[in-house]
């Protein structure tokens, strides 16, 4: 009884020692390095979800094929948007043509993006390595001229104020844009899906649903995939006509549509069209398109430095005096003030 005791403690030990690997038939003369630029309150999560798939990559294959150290400005530490410090291993510096450095960015992506980061990328990027921007830093990419002429994405919630900034670029809503040496992501888990495709491209697919198995990651997505929800799934409504409508408003903003059009266009009558957004959103056409107008409204104040009139001319008002009014009613504050409070806020 003890022997057959003792056998069975030494098969779960050894079990317990096993982990699956994945066998790698791999070129590299050496392990890929990156270098994440950690920028003040940027995301954790899209930091976490890109290292987290190198890592797991690495215990997949039982090699060490990615390394990584942390940069960032002073190069002592920095806090995520969550609160949490990070320690870094240098302050920026140089980096080489096979490194592929790639931008955390989050919230106060403009504050975060200083003239130091980018003459260093200015100078960097002349050697040749891949650059890519994580969440929003493709903002910082955009402003050191690196995206000209490039696809690229950025989160959604940046999208109005960048394609106002930065015509140079094209702005896509993907999950995440790879152009040659320049790599963008949405932000979120999309570092997962940006991640993957180049485990999958660098060695092979079955090493990258390996780690999708390891994160628990079973939608994996490509850069054909657009980041936000359907117009059905975030109004929480199936109704093909209603989500047409709204789809056709959010194309729409600079130049608006109004409602009888809208109506004809899906065939059904302006009264119709009235009874459906009363009924399914509960409130007018009229009044659903003017919160989308002003939504992007807010977005310019807080995130480019465009003047109040531009932002009015740019979501469809006509006049200053009655965007202004708009915004106030809705916001309870002038447009004005809000881009003061931004501009106070930023400069702290």
């Amino acid at each position: 009884m003890r022997h057959i005791l003792s056998q069975l403690e030494r098969v779960a030990r050894t079990m317990s020692q096993q982990r699956p690997t994945v066998r790698v038939d791999s070129t590299q003369d050496k392990p890929r390095r990156f270098i994440f630029v950690l920028l003040p309150d940027f995301s954790l999560l899209s930091f976490s979800s890109a290292i987290e798939a190198l890592r797991i990559a690495n215990r997949m294959s039982n090699k060490t094929l990615y390394e990584w150290e942390l940069m960032g400005e002073g190069g002592e530490s920095v806090t995520c948007s969550a609160g949490t410090q990070f320690a870094l291993n240098r302050d920026l510096g140089e980096v080489t043509r096979d490194d592929t450095v790639l931008l955390c960015g989050g919230v106060d992506i403009q504050a975060a993006t200083s003239k130091k980061l980018i003459s260093w990328l200015r100078r960097e990027a002349r050697k040749g390595a891949t650059f890519g921007g994580l969440c929003t830093a493709a903002y910082s990419l955009a402003l050191a001229g690196l995206l000209d002429g490039k696809r690229a994405t950025i989160h959604w919630e940046n999208q109005d104020s960048f394609s106002e900034e930065f015509d140079e670029v094209d702005l896509t809503k993907s999950v995440f844009v790879v152009d040659k040496t320049r790599l963008t992501t949405a932000g979120g888990t999309s570092s997962i899906d940006l991640m993957l495709k180049l485990i999958a491209d660098e060695h092979d697919e079955e090493l990258a649903n390996s780690v999708a198995d390891q994160l628990i990651y079973s939608s994996i997505r490509t850069d054909q995939d657009t980041q936000r929800l359907s117009v059905p799934t975030r109004i929480g409504v199936r109704h093909p006509k209603l989500s047409l409508v709204i789809q056709m408003m959010e194309n729409n903003i600079e130049e608006p549509i109004s409602p009888a059009i809208l109506a004809k266009d899906v065939g059904m009558s302006t009264r119709q069209l009235e009874r459906l957004f009363r009924r399914y959103l509960n409130r007018s056409p009229k009044r659903y398109y003017m919160e989308l107008r002003l939504q992007k409204a807010r977005n310019l104040l807080m995130q480019t430095d465009m003047s109040v009139i531009n932002v009015a001319l740019a979501c469809g008002f006509a006049s200053p005096s009655h965007f202004s009014k708009c915004y106030r009613s809705h916001y309870n504050t002038t447009p004005y003030r809000e881009r003061g409070s931004q501009a106070t806020r930023l400069t702290i």
